[in-house]
C-alpha cells in the first residue's frame, strides 16, 4: 500500500498551521508533523478507521488524531487522505 494526499488535505494542513502559528509556532509545527505522520500507521492496518456508510460504495473512513479528524479513502492499494480538520470546526 501507499499513501496519497489530495490537494484539499494538503491545504487543510497549511490552514491549520497558519491558524495555530498565530498563537504558538512550535506547537503549530508539532501538530502538522503529527498529522502528516498519522497515515503511516494505516499502511499496516488500513481499515482501523471507522467506516463512513454515507459514502457507499466508496470505502471512506475516519480516524481521530488528538483533536483532529482525518478522513481517508481506500482504493485498491492506495490510501488517499481526503480532508483534515479540528473536531471543534463546524463541518
Amino acid at each position: 500500500m501507499r499513501i496519497k494526499w489530495t490537494s484539499k488535505a494538503l491545504s487543510d494542513l497549511v490552514r491549520l498551521y497558519e491558524f495555530l502559528a498565530t498563537k504558538n509556532k512550535q506547537a503549530a509545527a508539532q501538530t502538522v508533523q503529527s498529522l502528516s505522520a498519522a497515515p503511516d500507521r494505516l499502511l499496516e492496518q488500513a481499515r482501523i478507521g471507522e467506516k463512513l456508510d454515507e459514502f457507499d460504495p466508496r470505502e471512506v473512513r475516519r480516524i481521530v488524531i488528538g483533536r483532529y479528524e482525518m478522513r481517508y479513502e481506500i482504493q485498491d492499494a492506495i490510501i488517499i487522505v481526503l480532508r483534515i480538520w479540528h473536531t471543534r470546526e463546524d463541518r
